[in-house]
């Protein structure tokens, strides 16, 4: 990306704010422009965004464009001057990093811990994406690859080019990754191989919470489940997503009798408290993004990367004891 400004005001005078002008390069070409200016324009309301496009104050090639507009390389895009929010320090993401699994100059994967917000929003002033934008203020793209919930610790990707991000998000669609989890369940589970074929609807607390619920007419979702250790009173499973629905896996589990052990959202309550008594064994959900097996964007080599269990989940499953199979 390359800037030149209007004409600079003379000495004399007070500089005023000046449009900019870019030039759009093959690694920013694809996306729309809406979407382009939200990102180049940090702390500048959408609604602001929307406008200046409306208006015709941003033009393309000396053209003007809506929304939909997507860019090429080698477009001249003229954005006008934006007044950004001020933001208090106290809003603004500390810089941190995170344990790294991966990283090449297309990719960084990170094992996140649980507790810790993917990207800000809902209650959350910040999370992951925004403190690695922050530690790493010279990366020119850093982008979520997926999700993971808040709760949820473990694999998580983000790209460092647009061609890396596009190439992965087709991976997924057509259901070229191989994501697997391992979970906690409380109950007497029996198989060692299971398929769960529930429909799954997704909708919105008055509080603005996310939930998702088992709703004849919901999303298709498809999760498989490997039995790999069994307690008494608990079985620990191996998740195969064949779909990525919110909160998949923990409702799945839940409706079938199989609460996640430290689920505050869909889990057994009474079980929560129990084991959270007097700082007790399991103070998280005990759900763990641990294996990811996907074709690199650039080299084409099949990568299949691991996160051990944490060691909070460890010693919760020594505290069981030896398991029964």
């Amino acid at each position: 990306m390359t800037l030149q400004n209007d004409v600079v005001p003379p000495s004399s005078q007070p500089a005023a704010p000046q449009a900019q002008f870019v030039t759009i390069t093959e690694e920013e070409a694809g996306q729309r422009i809406d979407n382009y200016l939200m990102r180049t324009c940090k702390g500048v309301p959408k609604s602001h965004i929307y406008r200046i496009l409306r208006s015709g104050e941003v033009r393309v090639n000396k053209g003007r464009v809506d929304q939909l507009y997507r860019l090429e390389s080698g477009d001249l895009v003229r954005i006008p001057p934006v007044r950004v929010a001020e933001k208090s320090t106290s809003n603004a993401a500390p810089g941190a990093e995170f344990k790294i699994v991966f990283e090449d100059n297309h990719l960084l994967v990170i094992d996140k811990p649980a507790g810790v917000a993917v990207h800000g929003g809902s209650g959350v002033s910040y999370g992951v994406i925004e403190q690695l934008r922050a530690a790493r203020p010279d990366a020119k793209f850093l982008e979520l690859v997926h999700r993971l919930d808040r709760e949820t610790s473990g694999l998580l990707l983000l790209a460092k080019k647009r061609s890396a991000l596009t190439n992965l998000h087709e991976q997924m669609r057509v259901g070229q990754t191989d994501k697997r989890y391992l979970t906690l369940v409380s109950g007497d589970w029996q198989h060692k191989r299971q398929h769960i074929k529930l429909p799954l609807h997704k909708y919105t607390t008055p509080e603005g919470e996310r939930r998702v619920v088992v709703q004849a007419g919901g999303m298709e979702s498809h999760t498989i489940f490997n039995l790999l250790r069994k307690w008494e009173k608990f079985a620990l499973l191996e998740a195969e997503l064949k779909t990525g629905r919110t909160h998949q896996i923990r409702v799945h589990l839940a409706s079938s009798g199989f609460p996640i052990a430290g689920d505050d959202k869909y889990g057994d309550f009474a079980l929560n408290k129990q084991l959270q008594k007097a700082g007790g064994p399991l103070r998280r959900m005990f759900l763990h993004a641990y294996q990811i097996t996907f074709t690199h964007p650039d080299s084409g080599k099949t990568m299949s990367l691991k996160a051990a269990l944490p060691a909070e989940c460890e010693r919760f499953l020594v505290s069981l004891g030896k398991p029964l199979a």
